[in-house]
């Protein structure tokens, strides 16, 4: 792939909107939002996006990519007839980027349509009879819509692909390679990711045009905002621990479970300790998790417990900390998850519990932030290190996690039901 490296440099100190090539129409609309500082990552992707180059965009969760692709899809679609599509992994997060996309797209006379699985086909229908110039979906819907002539792939003249190395992860390649060789060659395409796994190059030279490589900081690195902390933890202890970090912290507090069965005995101990909590996972209908992301966003909820499937797309400014309940089981995914704080340039913490026995998970994540997690103490419940055996078995990989430098078996996840 032939491409260029694109940096931060000293020079860019306090940079605003103006002088990216902005139509003064959407400078207005980011005023009125109360947009005045471009991201990093928006400061050097929109100028090349609206140049009309392919862009292969990588920096960490909650920096600000969206934008970075909304405002030069709008104002490309304003010069040029055709659809600007977005694939993304999660309807969370497709519904999430609808909503920004809206804000630009309708002060032009522009519609969308955000095609997710698990809500109903029809109005999905009228809303493409509707002419939309900007669609959003996730891949297992659109298949359906394409299959069914709802949707027809050779007018799309700007493609993104969001979020693209969880897409991978979820199992959705088929799906991504199967709508690309029904897309036009000549179109924009642009691909953000907060990680940069093999798959990823793979996809950027079979399908883009020369792409520039946006890189804000290196993959794997976690917001610098975000002040990170490890408790080794008895199993059976953490629920009391939980219990003292939620009176001693006030704030909203996103808590990641491995399972879903173990996110709905996480709500219920939170309720138990007077907390009011919710939860989002597969097992939770589109209604029952935009009740549960709305009513925490509202304050309704003071915890949300979600799973690692279920989590993208809950950007939520304000979250005051993020408890790893469960170690994920995949290391990128705990860059993922302490992402969700220090969202906007605001602070974060974050808190990890590690059973005795997960040593080497913790070195696996280690070992990909290129940091070393702290390790706190509480008198009643914590111990001070890890077990013999997880500290001295040698560095072995997390489950799903393959040795640095091994390639990942591709593909052989099972597609998710709910995510179409």
């Amino acid at each position: 792939m032939n491409k260029a490296m694109i940096t931060n440099s000293p020079a860019q100190a306090n940079p605003d909107f103006y002088g990216l090539g902005i139509a003064p129409k959407i400078l207005d609309i980011l005023e009125h939002m109360k947009f005045k500082v471009p991201t990093p990552i928006q400061f050097k992707a929109i100028p090349l996006a609206i140049e009309g180059k392919d862009i292969v965009g990588i920096a960490q969760t909650g920096t600000g990519k969206t934008h970075s692709f909304a405002i030069p899809m709008v104002q490309r679609l304003v010069q040029k007839k055709g659809i600007g599509l977005v694939l993304a992994p999660t309807r969370e997060l497709a519904i999430q980027i609808d909503e920004a996309c809206r804000l630009l797209a309708h002060a032009f006379g522009m519609k969308t349509a955000c095609l997710i699985g698990g809500a109903p086909m029809e109005p999905q229908v009228q809303a493409l009879r509707k002419d939309p110039r900007l669609v959003i979906a996730t891949p297992g819907r659109l298949i359906d819509h394409m299959s069914q002539w709802n949707f027809l792939p050779d007018s799309v003249v700007m493609l993104v692909l969001d979020e693209a190395d969880r897409m991978l992860d979820m199992g959705f390649a088929p799906q991504i390679e199967k709508i690309l060789r029904f897309l036009p060659k000549e179109r924009q395409t642009m691909l953000f990711s907060a990680t940069m796994p093999k798959e990823i190059m793979n996809i950027a030279a079979k399908y883009m045009k020369l792409p520039l490589s946006v890189e804000i900081a290196p993959s794997g690195t976690t917001c610098e905002k975000v002040t990170q902390e490890l408790f080794i933890v008895k199993k059976e202890a953490k629920t009391q621990l939980l219990k003292k970090l939620l009176a001693q912290y006030h704030g909203a507090v996103l808590l990641f479970s491995r399972t879903k069965h173990n996110a709905r005995k996480i709500v219920r101990s939170i309720r138990d300790m007077g907390h009011s909590a919710s939860e989002i996972h597969s097992n939770r209908s589109l209604v029952q998790r935009r009740e549960a992301l709305e009513g925490f966003k509202s304050g309704k909820y003071r915890v949300l417990v979600a799973t690692d499937i279920a989590s993208r797309g809950i950007d939520v400014t304000g979250i005051e900390l993020v408890i790893n309940y469960d170690l994920p089981e995949d290391a990128e995914n705990y860059v993922h998850r302490i992402g969700r704080t220090a969202r906007a340039g605001h602070k974060g913490h974050a808190i990890s519990f590690a059973t005795p026995d997960q040593g080497r998970d913790v070195r696996d994540i280690e070992k990909l932030i290129k940091a070393t997690l702290p390790v706190s103490k509480h008198a009643e419940f914590t111990l001070d290190k890890f077990s013999e055996s997880s500290q001295n078995s040698g560095h072995q990989p997390m489950r799903n996690q393959p040795r640095h430098g091994q390639a990942k078996k591709p593909y052989k996840y099972p597609k998710p039901k709910f995510y179409r």
